[in-house]
């Protein structure tokens, strides 16, 4: 066996290990995508893999449901997620831009207690954040599932470590000897060259937040201000005693990962790479 014969042959391994990691990722969302289109009558009667004609009555169910509850769940959501990763990215990128380029008492400390953050599960602080907001009268409102997702510890050390590869030193310093201000160094400089990271951090958090479950579960009480995560939960509970809603269950699940595909797919053409070179020569 020649040596590039063994080399293609050492590859098929791992190749075959992505296709089994592939397969067993997108099986499920195949098959929500199969359910979503049948009928209440053939969603317990036909084989699971076999494709339904019911889809457009489902859509058109579920939007008709409750009013249009859907779509009121839906704004909720993008709000939610949409306000909460704008804000994050903001912070985070202010916070990772100072702990990279300035030197202050404490730098160390605060950045190791911010690793800190990243190894406390969500589901340890959800009970105490429910008090705290309680206490002050912010629960079951649009700020008690906004303001615990604004400060985001994996954002920050993300954005910390990118400002710290991306922007050099002697840029910053070639800025301040031409008069700019430290605001302006960071709006007009650090920002654009940090651009790729803040976009990684946008789709993280965004993604956490549309998929976020226990935070509004436990927060709010009102229907109207649920998320879609909580709004389809409510109709998978109704649906034990009415199966005809798990097709709406399914159906409103496929659409609501539509946005996500969407969203990744527009803002990947931001991944740039060496956005610094021939800034400084």
């Amino acid at each position: 066996m020649t040596a590039t014969a063994t080399r293609r042959s050492a590859g098929l391994a791992p190749t075959a290990l992505l296709l089994l990691g592939a397969v067993y990722c997108l099986f499920p969302v195949s098959w929500v995508v199969i359910a979503a289109t049948k009928s209440p009558g053939e969603l317990f009667t036909t084989p699971t893999l076999a494709p339904g004609t019911g889809f457009l009555g489902n859509v058109a169910e579920l939007f008709a449901y409750r009013d249009g509850v859907f779509w009121l769940w839906l704004l909720n959501t993008l709000l939610y997620a949409g306000g909460g990763a704008l804000l994050s990215t903001a912070v985070s990128a202010v916070s990772g831009y100072a702990l990279a380029k300035f030197r202050f008492p404490g730098r160390t400390v605060i950045f190791n207690v911010l690793i800190g953050g990243v190894l406390v599960p969500a589901v340890v602080l959800a009970i105490p954040q429910y008090l705290l907001f309680s206490k002050i009268g912010l629960a079951d409102t649009y700020w008690a599932v906004l303001l615990p997702q604004i400060l985001h510890p994996y954002g920050i050390y993300l954005a910390r470590v990118y400002a710290g590869a991306a922007i050099p030193d002697s840029l910053l310093e070639a800025g301040r000897i031409d008069g700019a201000s430290e605001w302006r160094l960071m709006s007009r400089v650090a920002v654009p060259l940090m651009a790729p990271g803040l976009v990684t951090i946008f789709l993280f958090q965004f993604v956490a937040i549309w998929n976020n479950f226990l935070l509004p579960f436990i927060m709010l009480g009102d229907d109207g201000k649920f998320p879609l995560t909580v709004g389809l939960y409510t109709l998978l509970m109704a649906g034990s005693n009415q199966p005809s809603l798990y097709n709406l269950i399914l159906t409103g699940a496929l659409l609501s990962i539509i946005p996500l595909i969407a969203l990744f797919l527009t803002m990947q053409r931001y991944w740039r790479t060496d956005l610094s070179s021939g800034a400084v020569k």
